[in-house]
C-alpha cells in the first residue's frame, strides 16, 4: 500500500470524533436507567398503539390522532426533558464530586472540548430514544385529526427544548464546589426540570390542540421563530458560562461567554429590526425590544462586572484597553455599558423612525432609555460600594452580585414607603425618580389620551445624568484597583 495513500473515512471519522463521547455513550448504554426508560417507554407506546387500534375500530372514521400523538409525546417527553437533561447533571457532577476531573483535565481536551463531549453523548442517547417513539408519532398522523406541519413543529421545538435543558444541566453542575451549594443545586435542579416537563408538555399539547388553526395565524411564525432564537442562544451562552467557569484563571476564559453575548445581542438586533418592518414598523416592537433586552443584560450584565480585578501575567501583554473580551472586572464592565446603551440606542432609533402616530409614543421612548438607565446606576453603585473600600471583603463576585441585589431592593421599597409616610402617593413620580420599579413604570404610563406622560423629559435626563456620572465613577475606581492589583 502507498504510504501517501489517505485512510478510510472511518477512521479518519474516528480521530475527529470526540472521544468523551463514544466513552460516554458506551457507558451510558450499559446503564440500568437507560435500558430500564427505554424498554418503560417502548411498552407504554406498543399499549397506547394497541387501544388505539382498537378505539379508532369501534368509533368508525372518528378523529383521534392529536389524542394519541399528545400521549406518544408525554412519554417521549418525560424522557427527554427530565431523565436525560438530569442524567447530564449528575454526569459532570460525579465526574466533580469524585474529583475525576483532574483526570479528564490532563488528557488536554480543555473545558470546552470535555463539555461538548458531555452534552453530544447524552443528545446521541436523546435520539436513540426519539428513533424508537418516531414510528409511532408517526402512525398518529394516519388516525387523523393532526397534520405533518403541526408534528414537525411540536418536534421541532421539543429538540430544541431538549438542547437547552441539557446544556442547563451540565452548566448546573459548574456551579457549587461544596457539599451543602451542591445539594442545594441539586434540589434546585430537580425543580428547574420537573417545572420543565410542565411547560414543555402544556406547550406541546396547546399547538397540537391548535393544529392547523395556529399555522394559520400571522404571529404564529414570528412567536416560533422568536422561541427557537431564545431556546437555542441562551443555551449556548449557558454553554459558554460553564466552559468559563471549569477553565483556569490563567487562560482566556472570559472570551467565550463574552463574544456570545455579544453575538447574541448583534442578531437579536437584525431579527428585531426584521420584526419590526414586518409587523408595520409598530413602535410597541421596539418598546418590548428595547425593555426586555435591557432586562436581558441586567441578568447576564451582574456576571460581567463581577469578574475578578486583573487577569494572569500571561494575558496582560496583549491586552489593551479595547480588548472587552478579556478577563477582568474593568473590561467586563465596560462591555456591560457597551451593550446596554447600544441596544437602548438601537431601539431608540426603531421609535424615531416609526411611522405610526400614538398618543403614548413618548411615554414608551422614555421607558426605553430610562431601563437602560437604571441597570447601569445600579451596576455602577454596586461596584463602588465594593471596590472602593480598601477591605477585600467585599470585592469577591459573590458580594459584588449580593450588593446590586440588595441596593436594587432596598430602591425598590424604601421610595414608596417614605412617599405613605409623607401623605403623597405611593407611585410619587419625583420621590420614586430613582426607584428602577416604580420609576420604569411611571416612565412607560401615560395619563390620557390628550396629557403628557406622566414623567417629563428633564426628570430622565436627570437620571441619565446620575447614571453617566456613576459609571465614569465606577470606571475610574475599577482602572486604579486593577493596577493595584497588578502591582502588588
Amino acid at each position: 500500500m502507498e504510504t501517501g495513500a489517505r485512510a478510510p473515512l472511518s477512521e479518519r471519522l474516528g480521530d475527529r470524533i470526540n472521544p468523551l463521547v463514544v466513552k460516554e455513550i458506551r457507558q451510558g448504554l450499559r446503564t440500568r436507567l437507560f435500558w430500564v426508560c427505554f424498554g418503560l417507554m417502548l411498552m407504554a407506546c406498543v399499549m397506547l398503539s394497541l387501544t388505539a387500534y382498537a378505539d379508532v375500530r369501534d368509533s368508525g372514521n372518528q378523529p383521534r390522532g392529536q389524542v394519541y400523538f399528545f400521549t406518544y409525546f408525554v412519554c417521549l417527553g418525560l424522557v427527554h426533558f427530565f431523565i436525560i437533561p438530569y442524567s447530564a447533571y449528575r454526569s459532570l457532577a460525579r465526574e466533580r464530586e469524585d474529583e475525576t476531573w483532574v483526570l479528564l483535565a490532563l488528557t488536554g481536551l480543555g473545558p470546552r472540548r470535555i463539555l461538548r463531549g458531555k452534552v453530544t453523548s447524552f443528545l446521541a442517547q436523546a435520539a436513540l430514544y426519539a428513533s424508537a417513539v418516531g414510528p409511532f408519532l408517526l402512525f398518529s398522523y394516519y388516525l387523523n385529526g393532526i397534520d405533518l406541519p403541526t408534528i414537525l413543529t411540536v418536534l421541532m421545538l421539543g429538540a430544541a427544548w431538549l438542547v437547552f435543558l441539557t446544556v442547563l444541566g451540565v452548566c448546573a453542575a459548574t456551579l457549587a464546589d461544596g457539599r451543602l451549594g451542591r445539594a442545594f443545586v441539586h434540589f434546585l435542579v430537580l425543580g428547574l426540570l420537573a417545572g420543565a416537563v410542565v411547560v414543555g408538555l402544556t406547550s406541546a399539547f396547546g399547538i397540537s390542540e391548535g393544529g392547523s388553526r395556529l399555522m394559520r395565524e400571522r404571529e404564529f411564525p414570528y412567536v416560533i421563530a422568536v422561541v427557537l432564537w431564545l431556546m437555542l442562544s441562551y443555551g449556548w451562552l449557558l454553554f459558554e458560562a460553564a466552559a468559563a467557569r471549569l477553565a483556569l484563571i490563567t487562560e482566556d476564559y472570559s472570551r467565550g461567554p463574552r463574544r456570545a453575548l455579544v453575538a447574541q445581542m448583534l442578531l437579536s438586533a437584525v431579527g428585531v429590526a426584521v420584526l419590526w418592518w414586518r409587523q408595520g414598523q409598530e413602535r410597541e416592537v421596539a418598546a418590548v425590544a428595547g425593555i426586555a433586552g435591557c432586562l436581558h443584560l441586567t441578568v447576564t450584565g451582574l456576571f460581567l462586572i463581577s469578574d475578578v480585578d486583573g487577569m494572569a501575567r500571561a494575558l496582560r501583554a496583549k491586552t489593551r484597553g479595547w480588548s472587552l473580551l478579556r478577563p477582568g472586572a474593568v473590561r467586563g464592565f465596560r462591555l456591560m455599558v457597551l451593550l446596554i446603551g447600544g441596544w437602548a440606542l438601537f431601539c431608540c432609533a426603531l421609535h424615531l423612525l416609526s411611522d405610526d402616530t400614538q398618543h403614548n409614543w413618548r411615554s414608551m421612548l422614555y421607558a426605553t432609555v430610562a431601563a437602560a438607565a437604571y441597570p447601569l446606576l445600579y451596576f455602577s453603585v454596586a461596584l463602588l460600594v465594593a471596590k472602593m473600600p480598601r477591605s477585600e471583603r467585599m470585592t469577591s463576585p459573590a458580594a459584588v452580585r449580593v450588593l446590586f441585589i440588595a441596593l436594587a431592593g432596598l430602591a425598590s421599597v424604601l421610595p414608596p414607603l417614605l412617599a405613605v409616610l409623607m401623605d403623597e402617593e405611593a407611585d410619587n413620580g419625583l420621590i420614586n425618580l430613582l426607584n428602577p420599579i416604580v420609576g420604569l413604570v411611571n416612565f412607560a404610563t401615560h395619563e390620557n389620551q390628550i396629557s403628557a406622560p406622566k414623567m417629563t423629559a428633564g426628570m430622565l435626563y436627570f437620571l441619565c445624568g446620575v447614571a453617566a456620572l456613576a459609571a465614569f465613577a465606577a470606571d475610574r475606581i475599577l482602572v486604579e484597583r486593577e493596577r493595584r492589583v497588578h502591582a502588588s
